[in-house]
């Protein structure tokens, strides 16, 4: 896709959508709550959500995605089942948001679908972008911001929360570049949209650099009116 075509990634809404992306460990789920915590600081209405998940749908969903003991899903099985998930949370909890003005901060949407799907399991990314806009109901984020890590700091930090891993990042190292290559692939196909944030910057600088950009597109929008 290129930028002619970026058209199709935004919304008719007063609101404004921003999405969070990375490998497992980048940092994403951590800068998602503190950007609407910032936001809300400063007297934004915020929604914050994650996909998969949200709605009780959506949570039901997610826990089959995830579980270990469904390693015999179809890789359309999981790009089906990941955008009946998305079309919940969209019904219910984002395009109503987007509605009313308010701010909705997204950990993963999307572009997760491209590269894990696409990119990871080897599904056509035509088959996958028609698939995502049946899944946001055509709802496309504002802004986007990748974390990018490697492989190994994905490891030494998932390592070090002693976290059990999901059946999605029980996957082998070879996948996950694979997905990290995808996220390149799309920063360069939408650089007006994705914003490439160095995942090994302190939490703060983060932090800081994110709200900046946010806060410059908020104004924007209520500029245009």
């Amino acid at each position: 896709m290129n930028n002619s075509d970026s058209t199709i990634h935004s919304h008719p809404y007063h609101g404004t959508f921003i999405t969070f992306e990375g490998i497992d460990g980048s940092g994403k789920s951590i800068q998602s709550k503190q950007l609407a915590t910032n936001l809300q600081e400063r007297g934004f209405k915020v929604v914050l959500v994650r996909d998969p998940g949200g709605p009780y749908i959506s949570e039901q969903i997610r826990s089959i995605l995830l579980n270990v003991k469904n390693d015999g899903m179809s890789p359309t099985t999981e790009l089906l089942l990941y955008e009946a998930s998305r079309a919940q949370l969209v019904h219910e909890q984002i395009q109503p948001a987007l509605e009313q003005g308010a701010i909705v901060v997204c950990d993963r949407f999307t572009d997760s679908t491209i590269t894990y799907q696409g990119h990871g399991r080897g599904l056509s990314t035509d088959l996958i972008r028609k698939a995502n806009d049946i899944g946001s109901l055509g709802i496309y984020p504002d802004r986007t911001f990748f974390l990018d890590i490697d492989w190994d700091e994905s490891t030494r930090r998932r390592s070090k929360d002693n976290k059990v891993a999901d059946r999605m990042e029980s996957n082998a190292h070879t996948f996950f570049e694979n997905i990290r290559s995808g996220y390149e692939m799309l920063c360069e196909e939408e650089p007006d949209r994705i914003v490439k944030l160095n995942g090994k910057q302190s939490v703060e600088t983060l932090e800081q650099n994110i709200l900046s950009d946010v806060l410059l597109i908020i104004d924007n929008k209520q500029e245009k009116g």
